[in-house]
């Protein structure tokens, strides 16, 4: 690809241009067919991985589990998950999304039909580590996906978008598992759900192209292969300020939600909040719906005003410290329903918030390490609630099940993920005007 794609892969400092340049893809509607397949493979990958979310009590019951073995299932699932984005990255570098993302829909497939049949708890531990491993590889393909297929100025809205429908799969995890869950039971709802990754597998193979006509990439370099190269691209993006500051940025956004979402949410709102499951259950819907309509909101903005980033991550943060401190340090006994609400309401923004994180890395590195970058900055996020959904499965067996001081291990991961975004947002800053100049340069003497 010629310079004029890398200075517009994240539309500058300042928004950059607007023109499509000569090597940017054109968008439209067949785009929007090809890649929408590809949300379609990530959506499903997003209900089976917040399942176990409206699921955690009865799984408690059904392998006599307490709550830190309860933990370690999505423990092992984000282990999974956050340890294959690197290795990811580099396939999706090296093989393309299609090929990444046929692999991914049989593994966590093959997991959720696993989960459903599962009698004891180490058979459904393995199941989720399949499923972990099989998601792992969807979102990075997806964000090669629309690279691909869209020009470089629309990355921000094409990510946010993304992130958006897989919420919805959030959603279906929220709304419709948890009632089939009760009405059938465990294993025809999960070997039922299941059936939908049958289902985006044949249109993935049927329909899903890596990039549209005219616009493949150029073959990799005969260099471009081994363990040295496989060092030397994950240095290169690593050294790059802006693929830190993305990590960092996903770390601290990230975690609070997903923590929230993915296992400890229902938990926390029924046993220490005296809701029903009902209640708790809208209360989750509401944070899924936050985030879908917060994402649209968090892309617009960064689209236009580039600038926007830091300041939009930086708010979150802080308004998710602040409301997650007032319910947990509320005096009476129940916190009132109004500061649930309010609460649901800002950590539907803690997702589109951790997509700034690929903002950041997008434009800090060339069109072939992109999947590596994208890697490393979604580790940030994953390995933050890894380490969260076990503290609080340990501080809750060690306090009685004291919501208080468990969920108070939130701040420890924010305090430490902002000192770093704080460390490195004037160098990242720097260091991506630098490329901007140097590719606005090179891209006048990119031949008409």
């Amino acid at each position: 690809m010629s310079a004029g794609t890398d200075a517009s892969a994240g539309g500058g400092i300042g928004g950059g241009a607007s023109r499509l340049l000569p090597s940017d893809p054109p968008g439209g509607r067949k785009a929007m067919a090809v890649w929408g397949i590809g949300v379609a493979v990530y959506f499903v990958a997003i209900t089976y991985r917040t399942s176990l979310g409206v699921a955690g009590l009865d799984a408690a019951v059904r392998f006599h589990i307490n709550a830190s073995a309860l933990s370690t299932f999505s423990i092992l699932q984000l282990l999974v998950y956050a340890g294959m984005q690197i290795p990811v990255g580099l396939l999706v570098d090296r093989l393309g999304a299609k090929k990444v993302l046929t692999l991914g829909v049989v593994l966590y497939t093959v997991g959720q039909f696993g989960f459903a049949l599962s009698a004891s708890y180490t058979m459904a531990l393995g199941s989720r580590a399949l499923l972990g491993c099989g998601d792992a590889m969807t979102f990075i393909s997806v964000l090669r996906l629309g690279s691909r297929w869209f020009p470089a100025r629309r990355g921000p809205m094409i990510a946010q978008i993304a992130a958006l429908v897989g919420m919805a799969g959030n959603l279906i995890s929220t709304l419709v598992l948890a009632r089939l869950l009760h009405t059938f039971g465990w294993t025809t709802t999960f070997a039922g759900s299941a059936l939908g990754g049958v289902g985006v597998l044949v249109l993935l193979l049927l329909f899903l192209r890596d990039h549209p006509e005219g616009f493949a990439p150029p073959p990799a370099p005969a260099a471009h292969s081994g363990a040295a190269f496989v060092r030397r691209q994950i240095a290169d993006a690593w050294r790059e300020p802006g693929t830190r500051l993305g990590m960092w940025v996903h770390f601290t956004t990230q975690f609070p939600a997903m923590v929230f979402l993915l296992l400890w949410g229902l938990p926390f709102l029924v046993q220490a909040q005296g809701l029903s499951r009902g209640t708790a259950g809208e209360l989750l819907t509401l944070v899924v719906l936050s985030n879908m309509g917060v994402g649209l909101v968090y892309g617009q903005v960064i689209a236009r005003h580039h600038a926007a980033r830091t300041p939009l991550a930086l708010s979150t943060v802080a308004a998710t410290a602040l409301l997650w401190a007032l319910t947990v340090c509320w005096p009476a006994a129940h916190a009132p329903m109004w500061l649930l609400v309010v609460l649901c309401l800002v950590l539907g923004a803690c997702g589109p918030a951790s997509m700034i994180g690929f903002d950041f890395a997008r434009p800090a590195n060339p069109p072939e390490r992109q999947g590596t970058a994208s890697g490393i900055v979604n580790m940030g996020g994953f390995t933050a609630s890894m380490t969260t959904l076990l503290a609080i499965g340990v501080l809750l067996d060690a306090t009685g099940d004291n919501y208080r001081i468990a969920f108070s291990s939130v701040f420890v991961l924010e305090a430490i993920g902002l000192s770093q975004i704080l460390r490195l947002r004037r160098r990242a800053a720097r260091r991506e005007r630098e490329r901007l100049v140097v590719s606005r340069v090179e891209a006048v003497h990119v031949p008409a």
